[in-house]
């Protein structure tokens, strides 16, 4: 049987239930009934019965949806997050406050903010994602994410400890570094005026520490005053190696503000650590008077030599020249000491003027000051004020002597050439390129470390081991997401390519094409961290109900698109599968 619709002249079209049957080798169809009379719906569900299927009313009318919540990034950071440890990290904490601990995790990375604001995205009637409802923390109180955060500063050691045996094992080096972050109040024990690496001179800060594997992978974070110097981390940080870590031998990785010849003589070596550091400007022309000038004729085969040093003893010394270095260091000389004369070229002309000429040896020389301090060249110029005149002239010498040493710089390590020969030595040095991009990071482009809105020197700690918590599952997220990003996929065979570590870092061929084209190898358009979240995001969460039971919630998602699908896949996660 089937159902046929027959034209009618002017008249609206017959709907007529018919069979169809064979007769003397004919195929012939009679009426069963007229079926004109009947509404559309009840026509297309017979339609639907006659084909075997099963009839039911329009789907707006079986299914509500009560509400559409944004699902994908919730699904791949919650799932990255579980497959990075983190339900281990808080195995330990009170069961009620473990999913809101996981929470925060996730909250950190898709929708940094204030606890108060994260309250807000995982409370079931104000939330903005569907991660409160993944996780039933829908109905937590802010104070319930105040007390996790306070069991976090707590649990941070052994949290730590767990990260340094799954990635420090086996491993030859530690990088470490410093950075500072600003904080507005003056509530907060931590917070002091110190060197600010943001430029914000006129507020408080707070500076902070990270230990990160030599691939860059976070390890520890620790926070410290604002006014407290680089070196004087760097004792702290061993101890912390060596008790809590029970790690007795490392290489640390550290900037030459860091790793200073006194934190060197004074912690590292008493605690039987080795280093991977460089020498200051002052201690490169020592080694130059030491050992006769540079010149660049000896870079001509590689662009590095190692020698030794009798101000060094133990240590390997690696002479680096980078040539382009050297020609941006001799062209920004020039221009600052262009720069100087011409404002002192204008006090000259002050003190030479016949009406009201500057006079007096203190008036000069702060106009002076001012000019020098402005582009720090007063090594160069050789000043000589009286009551009645100002000149001045270049330390030709002195120019030329530092003009001697540009693009050099000397890595120094106390690590055998067995271990670390000289092109390992500069690449390691290098790396700690891996640190700063973490806190690129955590500061500015995905976590916001800053602002800090926290006052207790404890939630200020836990706050900032919480956003490196949140780098460390971002980075296992870019590692596995690198094809579907600007990333480079290839970055050790390019670093392999390169004829010597101390030119510039050169992207793969297959990454150069990939930002030639913006496409990844299957044409799918690539993606920055956060946009690939924001696309993803677009994956729903829809909570629906039936009309004949509209206590009991079904819960369903949206397909995912193909860029959807080859992230989840790349992840190796189902998201519908967040529970």
């Amino acid at each position: 049987m089937y159902i046929e619709s027959v034209p009618n002249r002017n008249s609206p079209a017959a709907v007529l239930l018919r069979e169809s049957y064979r007769e003397d080798g004919k195929v012939r169809k009679r009426t069963l009934a007229n079926l004109s009379c009947l509404p559309d719906e009840v026509i297309e569900g017979l339609k639907v019965l006659l084909r075997g299927g099963v009839a039911v009313p329009s789907v707006q009318e079986v299914f509500s949806v009560e509400r559409t919540l944004p699902h994908g990034h919730v699904a791949a950071v919650l799932g990255a997050a579980r497959g990075s440890g983190a339900l281990s990290w808080f195995g330990s904490a009170p069961q009620e406050l473990q999913p809101v601990l996981l929470a925060m995790l996730v909250a950190r990375v898709i929708s940094p903010a204030s606890k108060l604001a994260t309250h807000r995205l995982l409370h079931d009637d104000t939330a903005s994602s569907s991660l409160g409802r993944v996780l039933r923390v829908g109905q937590c109180s802010a104070d319930d994410l105040y007390r996790a955060l306070d069991w976090l500063h707590e649990a941070q050691p052994a949290i730590e400890r767990r990260l340094a045996r799954a990635h420090l094992a086996g491993s030859t080096l530690v990088l470490y570094d410093l950075t500072s972050t600003w904080l507005t109040g003056h509530c907060c024990d931590l917070a002091a005026r110190g060197h600010s690496r943001d430029g914000k001179r006129d507020d408080p800060q707070i500076v902070f520490g990270l230990l990160c594997s030599c691939e860059g992978c976070p390890i520890a974070v620790e926070v410290f005053k604002g006014n407290t110097a680089d070196p004087a981390t760097v004792a702290a940080q061993v101890t912390k190696l060596k008790e809590r870590f029970g790690i007795e031998h490392l290489a640390w990785v550290g900037d030459r503000g860091m790793l200073t010849s006194a934190r060197i003589e004074q912690v590292l070596k008493p605690a039987g650590m080795d280093w991977v550091s460089s020498l200051r400007a002052p201690q490169i022309a020592q080694l130059a008077q030491e050992h006769g000038p540079f010149q660049a004729s000896l870079f001509d085969e590689r662009n590095l030599l190692e020698l030794t040093s009798q101000h060094f003893p133990g240590e390997r010394l690696v002479v680096c020249r980078n040539p382009l270095l050297a020609e941006e260091r001799a062209r920004k000389r020039l221009e600052l000491l262009a720069a100087t004369e011409a404002d002192l070229n204008k006090i000259v002309a002050a003190t030479q003027r016949s009406h009201n000429p500057l006079r007096g040896e203190d008036a000069i020389g702060l106009r002076v000051g001012r000019v020098i301090g402005r582009f720090h060249m007063a090594k160069h110029f050789e000043l000589l004020i009286t009551p009645a005149a100002f000149t001045y002239r270049r330390k030709l010498d002195a120019i030329a002597a530092e003009a001697a040493l540009d693009g050099l710089y000397v890595i120094r390590t106390s690590v055998s050439k067995a271990k670390l020969d000289a092109d390992a030595a500069v690449a390691a040095y290098k790396s700690l390129a891996h640190v700063e991009r973490a806190f690129r990071c955590m500061k500015t482009i995905d976590l916001h470390v800053r602002p800090v809105f926290h006052y207790s020197e404890q939630r200020v700690r836990a706050h900032v081991f919480l956003c490196m918590l949140a780098y460390y599952v971002e980075w296992q997220m870019r590692e596995r997401l690198k094809p579907m990003l600007f990333d480079d996929e290839h970055l050790e065979e390019a670093s392999a390519a390169r004829a010597s570590p101390v030119t510039k870092a050169l992207r793969s061929e297959h990454a150069k094409t990939k930002d030639a084209g913006k496409t990844a190898n299957d044409g799918s358009p690539l993606h920055s961290f956060r946009t690939l979240l924001q696309d993803l995001s677009t994956l729903a969460y829809n909570v629906t109900h039936t009309h004949l039971n509209p206590e009991a919630k079904i819960i369903t998602t949206t397909r995912p698109t193909p860029l959807q699908a080859k992230a989840f896949a790349l992840l190796g996660l189902n998201p519908a599968c967040t529970q």
